[in-house]
């Protein structure tokens, strides 16, 4: 015999399905493309890059643009839409053939042949900032774990954020998602400027730290990033309004 519900019974059910569906749904996902001008066509290249994301990218495709000021890739622009879902993403597609001749007829052309594209998987447990909480100046460090060994990584960043916590120190972290070599991305974002980076604005890290973990647990933290991660470096970015979508 066939099983009737009645409307209180679907309603229920609907609720109960609610999280699954906004978890599958979630905007969490970071899309970035760096790009490097020609020097003798920066003037040219901001001007189109700026007229682009005007025209194309407003809404959920939204631009943040930033320059990147120091570190192995100074010089060139950091290019962030998001954050999204990666069902958006899969139905974004190139946003139509308008868009793609824009870019190739009037940016690209302005380009050297170094670029490099990702995407980035925002994660809340460790983070102390929201996804969508975003700053002007930013600080972005790269942490490669060793083969196998990402999970120590993940270990050592909990520990981390506790200490970013008490601090006040605002860092979103990213997984890095079939870009390269496993990543994660530690981006702390300076709420209030860069005088957050100046000498006795904080407390020093080693004593935060070991105030929350305990005495000599900084010398055993050095010793795990030793043994756990491949290589880590930083880079400071600015955003350039100027050329981000309004």
């Amino acid at each position: 015999m066939k099983k009737q519900f009645s409307l209180k019974q679907m309603l229920v059910y609907s609720l109960l399905l609610l999280p699954v569906l906004v978890s599958a749904q979630a905007k969490n996902l970071l899309s970035t493309h760096r790009v490097f001008p020609k020097m003798e066509k920066i003037a040219e290249f901001e001007k189109a890059l700026a007229a682009h994301a005007q025209k194309y990218h407003t809404g959920d495709v939204h631009w943040r643009v930033f320059f990147i000021q120091s570190g192995p890739d100074a010089g060139g622009y950091h290019i962030t839409e998001g954050p999204t879902s990666w069902e958006a993403e899969d139905a974004r597609g190139d946003l139509g053939p308008e868009h793609t001749a824009d870019w190739n007829k009037n940016v690209s052309v302005h380009l050297t042949d170094r670029q490099s594209s990702g995407y980035s998987v925002y994660l809340d447990s460790l983070s102390t900032i929201a996804v969508g909480d975003f700053t002007d100046k930013i600080n972005i460090s790269h942490v490669y774990p060793k083969v196998a060994q990402g999970d120590e990584v993940v270990k050592l960043i909990k520990k981390l954020k506790k200490t970013w916590t008490a601090s006040g120190v605002t860092v979103a972290v990213y997984a890095a998602s079939s870009s390269g070599k496993a990543q994660y991305v530690l981006v702390t974002r300076y709420k209030q400027g860069l005088k957050e980076r100046e000498n006795g604005f904080r407390k020093p890290f080693k004593e935060v730290y070991e105030s929350i973990h305990g005495e000599g647990s900084h010398a055993h933290y050095l010793k795990d990033v030793a043994e756990f991660v491949e290589e880590s470096w930083s880079e400071l970015l600015f955003l350039r309004k100027d050329l981000s979508s309004k």
